[in-house]
Order: C-alpha cells, then sequence, then structure tokens
C-alpha cells in the first residue's frame, strides 16, 4: 500500500496554513479522495478545524513528544484506510526545538515520512522581495522537498502581476495556489492562538467550511495531487503489513475486565490528542462528562481525566457547577486516580482570576490549596521531567517528556504540596517544579502523548486497583 502526501508549510506563523489545509482537504475529497489529516507539532486546536471539513479525525505527528518511532507508527496506522494524506506545519517551515538543526520542526517531519512540502507565503507588504523569500527556504536546506508555492493574502491583480514576475525569472517551482485577501478568510484568535473549533457557533463554523470551499478553488488540486503522488509513501518502508500503534506501550495480553474512565470534554476542557484517546478507548470504557453542565461524574467511574482548555474563559459557569466540583473533590478524596493538564490543574486549584474582572476570584474545585491567576505573559516550550516518586498513579515511569503552554501563574498557599515532576526543560509550576500529587492525583502544566510511555497504561492500571477496593 502507497499512501500520497503533502505537507503544508509555511514561511512563519500566520500565514494561513490552517484555513489552507482545509480548503486542500475539501479539494481532495471533492476528487473523491479519502483524506487523513495531521497536525505537526503540540497544538491541539488547528487539528479540531480539520475535523469540520474532514470525513476523518485530525491527528498529531510531535518528534519530541512521540519520538521517531511514535510519528511513524500513528501515521501508518491512521492511513490505513485512506488514499491522501495533508499533514499542517508548525509554525515556519524549519522552526523546532532550536536554531540548531530542523529537529522537532516541519522540516523534520516531512523528511521522517518522505512527504513533498507545499510553502505558504503570506503576500502582504511585499511583492518582488516574495520570490528572495521563497528562494530562500529552496536553497536553505536542499533534503526538504519544496515541489509547489501558495501564495496568500494578494491584495489586487496588480499585486499578483508583480509576484508572478518575480518568481518566473527566479524560481523554477511552481505557483499552484493564488488567493486574494478576503476578510472572512481570517479564522477567529485568541491568547492561545485560534479559537477551538468546539466553542464556535454553528453558523460560524458553516461560514468556515464554505469559504475553505471557496478558496479550495484558488488552488490546483490536480497539481497538489501530481505533487502528492511525485514520491508515493510505502508502509513501513514497503512491507506491506498493518503497523501496531499500541505495541508502543506496555502492551500485555489483555485479561482484566476494562475499568470506567471519565474524561472531561466540554467548551472547558478539550485538548486530547487523538492518539490518547484511542489508546485509552483500547485498554477502558471512556465515558465523557461536561464539568460546565454535568452535575457529577459516572457513578461506574475509577478515574479521571481532565484535560487542558480554556477555564478562564467561561469560569463563571464552572464556579456555578457546585455539583460537578463536590462531586470531583469527593471522589479525589475518596483516592480516584485523576490525571489533570494545565487547565485541569487550573480547575483543581482554589480559584481562577485575573481573565474578564481582574478582581474577581471564580471559585473551582479546590483540591490543591493554590490560586490560578492569569498574567497575560505566555509560557510556552517543551518539557523534560523526570518523576521523582514511583508510587503514584503514574507507576514507575522516571523520564517524561511534554509541552506547556499558557498565560497564567500558580501561587501555591501550602509550601507542603508535593511536585513530582522535576523538569531537565521547562518552567512548570514553580522554579523547575510541576505535577501537584495529593490523593491519588497528579495535576500539571506539562501536557503528554501517551505514545511511546506507559502513562496510559499506568493509569488505568491504578484506576483498576481502585476499583477493586
Amino acid at each position: 500500500m502507497k499512501i500520497p502526501g503533502i505537507v503544508i508549510s509555511g514561511v512563519t506563523s500566520g500565514v494561513g496554513k490552517t484555513t489552507i489545509t482545509m480548503a486542500i482537504i475539501h479539494g481532495l475529497q471533492r476528487k473523491g479522495y479519502n483524506v487523513q489529516p495531521f497536525k505537526i507539532g503540540p497544538d491541539y486546536i488547528d487539528p479540531s478545524y480539520h475535523n469540520e471539513i474532514s470525513k476523518k479525525r485530525s491527528k498529531n505527528l510531535d518528534v519530541w513528544l512521540m519520538g521517531r518511532k511514535g510519528i511513524t507508527e500513528s501515521f501508518f496506522n491512521a492511513t490505513q484506510d485512506s488514499d491522501f494524506t495533508v499533514l499542517e506545519g508548525v509554525m515556519g517551515l524549519f522552526d523546532g526545538l532550536s536554531g540548531r538543526n530542523n529537529f522537532a520542526s516541519t522540516a523534520h517531519v516531512s523528511r521522517i515520512l518522505d512527504i513533498p512540502t507545499i510553502l505558504v507565503v503570506d503576500a502582504r507588504k511585499a511583492a518582488r522581495s516574495l520570490a528572495a523569500i521563497a528562494l530562500g527556504f529552496i536553497k536553505f536546506d536542499r533534503q526538504i522537498r519544496i515541489s509547489g508555492i501558495i501564495i496568500n493574502h494578494i491584495a489586487s491583480e496588480r499585486h499578483l502581476k508583480y509576484i508572478t514576475e518575480a518568481f518566473q525569472t527566479k524560481i523554477k517551482i511552481p505557483i499552484i495556489g493564488k488567493i486574494f485577501s478576503n476578510k472572512e478568510n481570517k479564522l477567529q484568535e485568541r491568547h492561545l492562538g485560534l479559537i477551538p473549533a468546539i466553542e464556535i457557533n454553528l453558523d460560524k463554523i458553516t461560514n468556515l467550511i464554505e469559504n475553505a470551499k471557496k478558496i479550495s478553488h484558488d488552488i490546483d488540486i490536480e497539481k497538489v495531487i501530481e505533487i502528492g503522488k511525485s514520491k508515493t509513501i510505502a508502509e513501513k518502508k514497503g512491507n506491506g503489513r498493518k503497523t501496531n500503534l499500541f505495541s508502543l506501550e506496555d502492551n500485555k495480553k489483555e485479561t482484566k475486565e476494562k475499568v470506567n474512565i471519565s474524561i472531561a470534554l466540554d467548551k472547558s476542557f478539550n485538548f486530547y490528542y487523538q492518539d490518547n484517546l484511542e489508546l485509552l478507548q483500547k485498554k477502558a470504557k471512556i465515558e465523557f462528562f461536561s464539568p460546565i453542565d454535568n452535575d457529577g461524574i459516572s457513578r461506574n467511574s475509577s478515574g479521571i481525566i481532565i484535560g487542558g482548555g480554556f477555564p478562564e474563559i467561561i469560569a463563571d459557569r464552572l464556579e456555578k457547577n457546585s455539583s460537578m466540583k463536590k462531586n470531583i473533590m469527593k471522589s479525589a478524596q475518596d483516592n480516584m486516580p485523576i490525571y489533570a493538564e494545565c487547565g485541569g490543574l487550573m480547575y483543581l486549584t482554589k480559584s481562577i482570576s485575573g481573565y474578564k474582572n481582574k478582581n474577581k476570584k471564580y471559585k473551582m474545585v479546590g483540591l490543591f490549596d493554590a490560586e490560578t491567576i492569569m498574567t497575560g505573559k505566555l509560557t510556552l516550550g517543551y518539557t523534560e521531567a523526570i518523576l521523582n516518586n514511583s508510587k503514584t498513579i503514574l507507576g514507575s515511569i522516571t523520564r517524561i517528556r511534554g509541552h506547556e503552554f499558557h498565560y497564567s501563574n500558580i501561587i501555591n498557599n501550602h509550601k507542603d504540596i508535593k511536585l513530582v515532576y522535576a523538569l531537565k526543560r521547562g518552567k512548570g509550576i514553580v522554579d523547575g517544579y510541576d505535577g501537584f500529587y495529593s490523593n491519588n492525583c497528579i495535576a500539571s502544566y506539562m501536557h503528554t502523548h501517551f505514545i511511546n510511555s506507559k502513562i496510559s497504561s499506568n493509569f488505568i492500571e491504578s484506576c483498576y486497583n481502585y476499583s477493586k477496593k
């Protein structure tokens, strides 16, 4: 089996990669292709837009979080019943872990999977100079196959004429998309980037989809197909066998009954990697719940996961749902395993303040004697942690890779709260430490990917042990 595919890369962030990715997915589907979308990097939000237009769930590919093996296993498992792949890049094409090399960049993933790249160039504030920028990208690393160029945010026909004249004299790679500026094409943004699609009302989602469909006609989809097929990707280097995503974790023979795990999912908490959910669903019964709308978790639950998101946006509604807060507190005090990341951490502190009404403290669960304050200052980057306690719900894991992305600080009111992650890389909750731990609950700023680790297996094991008490 061979899978044609393309990578949508940009010269920088903010050039319109997500909108163009949606447009290309639609254009390919219109021609009968079964498209599997991916997002390179750790971002949770962009895949939510892919999902609005794609018939298949988008997945993340991040070298730092998943490793090279995790990237290839996830990719080939996701594409078993697909005939075209579209990968949206992260930041600029060569932006990754550092300035020294391509590690964890869009270029790195395109090289690992040997997929040709289409470069998106933002035409605002330049014309002939765009050819110089594109030429620099083409020559910067000859191992990266830039096979097509899309010009976005073109101001006028005259502007386009100057651009195409410059490209014709300097660049052999074809321009396969010419997209004129249109305010309707701009996706809504907030302090962490795009607003998750789950928060956008149906009318706006419908408009986004319609805009993507219109933009697809400004892109030469036949040329996209030609580029994607120019050097196809042979599954597992051509062996034709189905790979096993779950071999990356501790995949002992399943003999135990599946436990019930409750996962928070609503407008406040929706940052989950699709692979993580699939790993959990293989070994446990998953039930989603809303900390905004539901009274409590399922009575059958033996564990809780509260992912990242935006609890500060509708903190007033989270505060009003006292029944849910009491239910989660009671579950924690009963030593039910709870795993929380970023937004989940914030929800488990005593309060959240500083986003809308600067002086208003919205009361949260209060499991940890700490307060969350929105600062307007970004903490962003990859993390690497040493788990300094072997008796937590994560068991004997010692080293965990992740990432942090937030605009808040945690004020620890109780200095005796245990922090179980010593960070070799990253900021964490305080002074290079992350991961509050109490009552079988770990809550951290760090987001993690379950591939290439035993996080989900060990968490489920803890839930199983709890269920037998």
